[in-house]
């Protein structure tokens, strides 16, 4: 298309600066009209028009021809000229720079505080031990024998230092699933509560035992036993303030996102406004269907098309109907918005139409590939093991029988985008390996799934930024609203309380169901 439209600009030029024949001029003017910009100056460079990439099955040059174009579409079309197709400006320039410092800033704190945690970790394992061990190696001598009461302490402390370890590990290292913009509170408060707690038992004890340097062996290991059970209660209350107390639901989150409107409720705990945020991003990734927004392109289509079927005319000279021009328009843009209704409903309708008789042959055509199949299954079977065909090579070869089918189907639901040749192959010899129907098989693509179901780069959102009027690390309450952004949209967040549920209790008593039922002894006349 672009060396068409570059050998019409140069006729057009040509035509119209070398003095050629009336003919040939009014040839080239209708043959192509050049855009022009505002001062009325032509550009002498080629034009370009930069398209989507196309994938390797499925394109969107079908879709746009249904669709058909805008009457204003040389207006409307964004062109680059010149031999680059890219531009960038210095705000991009700062912006980027700014992400790339933000995720510098973000992966040394991360780090930063993973180092905290272990090093802090690996000294309240090994402060019970020291305080054993210590007066071993400095006043060996003077130590009052212990016996079998330090033995049996012994075997008390590394047994509750493996329990606490084993804890330790399944709490807190566990790897990340998400890098949230503040530090968790709760867990900052366990390190600085037991980065305290260790100091004091650090203190006490250097002041009480390494000075005077205690003789009595038995109360220095049960010092060091009752610092592991104080260590043992406070992970118990980690457990409680980490996982527990988030678990019993006490608010009702809405989730809409803004581009179409689709939206689920979600039940929450005591959270704060940031790790809300993230369960409501890992519920979004499972729940809501993927993001396509070449569904949202023909709302925009259809009301250019209504604004680009209004024209005034002024008879009278520029500057001299204005008023008479607005009152056209108006009464225009009226009748025009009586009949829209209609063109929409015989839009929509004529678009179902085609997806159905679209849908209908898809599945016929997967239906006979997938008998194909199963006829190819049963001569393999008697051919030699070494001549059988893999699941790969048999999806390759019943491919072609649906491809146009599936091709067709795909570009008039506009999901074209989602699924290119090798994960449908892929997702062909998957279901060819598992033995599944072809109602499996088109599962995938009868109706759009979450957004986990696709490759991470078709996903529309990857990085997300929280905004909240109140802090981030601040909990849920009633009515707090919070809006979760990506590139292409954004989610947002409407926090309600559950209400509180007052439910009483009737009492019937089993005797009132009893009745007695008489009957009259009937005599012959």
């Amino acid at each position: 298309m672009s060396a068409t439209m570059d050998t019409e600009s140069t006729y057009s030029g040509y035509s119209h600066y070398s003095g050629h024949s009336k003919k040939a001029h009014r040839q080239g003017r209708d043959r192509h009209k050049s855009p022009r910009s505002k001062d009325g100056s032509r550009s002498e460079k080629s034009v370009t028009i930069q398209t989507p990439p196309a994938e390797p099955l499925l394109g969107n040059d079908a879709s746009r021809t249904e669709e058909g174009q805008d009457d204003n579409w040389g207006e409307t079309t964004t062109a680059i000229t010149g031999t680059s197709e890219h531009s960038i400006s210095q705000e991009d320039i700062a912006r980027i720079s700014k992400d790339l410092e933000d995720s510098v800033g973000l992966d040394c704190r991360r780090y930063l505080g993973l180092t905290v945690a272990a090093v802090l970790g690996l000294l309240v394992f090994l402060t019970p031990i020291a305080f054993i061990l210590l007066p071993q190696i400095l006043w060996r001598d003077d130590l009052e024998p212990c016996g079998t009461v330090c033995e049996g302490l012994f075997i008390s402390v590394a047994f509750k230092l493996l329990i606490l370890l084993i804890g330790t590990w399944a709490l807190f290292f566990r790897q990340p699933k998400a890098d949230i913009p503040r530090v968790f509170v709760f867990r900052a408060l366990l390190l600085v509560l037991i980065f305290l707690f260790v100091f004091s038992y650090w203190l006490f004890y250097g002041v009480r035992i390494l000075d005077s340097k205690d003789t009595n062996y038995q109360g220095i290991v049960q010092y060091a036993v009752s610092l592991v059970d104080a260590l043992l209660f406070i992970h118990y209350l980690a457990i409680v303030l980490l996982e527990l107390r988030q678990l019993q639901p006490m608010f009702t989150v809405k989730v809409v996102r803004s581009t179409d409107g689709e939206s689920r409720y979600y039940s929450l705990g005591h959270l704060s406004i940031q790790r809300a945020a993230l369960v409501v991003l890992e519920n979004y990734y499972r729940d809501f269907p993927v993001y396509n927004p070449a569904l949202l392109t023909a709302s925009k289509s259809r009301a250019a098309k209504h604004m680009a079927g209004l024209k005034v005319y002024n008879v009278d000279g520029p500057g001299n109907n204005a008023s008479g021009q607005s009152r056209a328009m108006i009464a225009a843009a009226a009748r025009r918005r009586d009949s829209s209704h209609n063109e929409l409903y015989y839009e929509e309708a004529d678009h179902e139409r085609r997806v159905k008789k679209r849908r209908a042959r898809l599945v016929v055509a997967v239906e006979e590939a997938f008998t194909h199949i199963k006829r190819l299954q049963a001569e393999e079977q008697q051919k030699a093991p070494g001549e059988m065909m893999d699941p790969r090579e048999a999806a390759q070869a019943i491919f072609p029988s649906m491809a146009r089918a599936l091709q067709k189907y795909l570009r008039t639901t506009r999901q074209q985008q989602y699924h290119s040749m090798e994960s449908i192959l892929q997702h062909l010899s998957f279901c060819i390996t598992n033995n599944m129907t072809p109602k499996a098989f088109l599962e995938r693509y009868l109706s759009p799934g979450p957004t986990l179901q696709y490759d991470r780069d078709r996903w529309f959102s990857k990085q997300w930024t929280l905004v909240s009027e109140e802090a981030v690390t601040s909990g849920l309450q009633d009515g707090i609203v919070f809006v979760l952004k990506c590139l292409d949209f954004s989610l947002v967040a409407n926090v309600k309380k559950i209400p509180f549920i007052k439910l009483s209790e009737e009492f019937i008593d089993p005797k009132s169901h009893k009745f007695v039922l008489r009957l009259q002894s009937e005599t012959s006349v």
